[in-house]
């Protein structure tokens, strides 16, 4: 699965399904939804998901579709809703419609038949402001993502994967200071850092020498 593809708890959904048109059904509503468990995470407490902002990844295999090519219509009876565009990383945010949890609710694609996309999750810890943090608030996302697809897989839990690392992105070469460590972004201008126990008590400021454009959680 893209980038949380390590973190899926469902088998790679490669969805690809009657004509009709100019658009094709692509999946039902709820299935999705049930499928990759989005009705799970969101029925978490949001003290227990407070420091994840889970996406749905859409990611065709054929390479050259752009984000912008993907439209996603939910259509129920007479209704229509397109779905939120997709960003550049094809990403979006899907909170459950509980209106649309039903049989008849189904999405719609307006991708060519034949063509296949790969569905799964990213997951990002909203950083504060600025340029420094606490350390528990932002690496503490690990535990807490784990804690999430632990009670998303249920039954599964056991096989679930984890979250290993926080993965802060920037768009140049930069550094992130941690108490008294400095870390170096590497080739792709990212760092990683694993949680440590320690530090998670001692609670350190951790500075950047410029601000990342985000940070993802990853399983490595």
């Amino acid at each position: 699965m893209p980038k949380m593809k390590k973190l899926a708890l469902t088998p790679l959904l490669l969805l690809s399904l009657a004509a009709h048109a100019d658009e094709r059904e692509w999946h039902p509503y709820k299935k999705l939804v049930e499928d990759l468990r989005l009705d799970k995470f969101y029925a978490l407490p949001a003290a227990e998901r407070d420091k994840v902002n889970l996406y749905l990844t859409v990611k065709p295999q054929n390479k050259s579709i752009k984000p912008s090519d993907v439209v996603l219509t939910v259509v129920q009876g007479g209704e229509r809703q397109q779905l939120p565009a997709l960003s550049p990383d094809y990403r979006m945010t899907l909170v459950p419609n509980p209106k649309w949890m039903t049989d008849d609710a189904k999405v719609m694609t307006s991708l060519p038949k034949g063509e296949k996309s790969a569905v799964g999750y990213d997951a990002v810890t909203p950083l504060p402001e600025g340029l420094q943090w606490n350390y528990a608030p932002v690496m503490s996302s690990v535990g807490q993502m784990n804690q999430a697809i632990k009670k998303m897989a249920g039954a599964l839990s056991m096989f679930a994967p984890s979250v290993k690392v926080v993965v802060f992105k920037f768009n140049h070469p930069a550094q992130l200071k941690v108490g008294g460590a400095t870390y170096n972004t590497d080739a792709k201008h990212q760092i990683k850092l694993k949680p440590d126990s320690a530090l998670l008590k001692e609670n350190p400021l951790m500075v950047a020498s410029e601000r990342p454009f985000e940070a993802e959680l990853d399983s490595e």
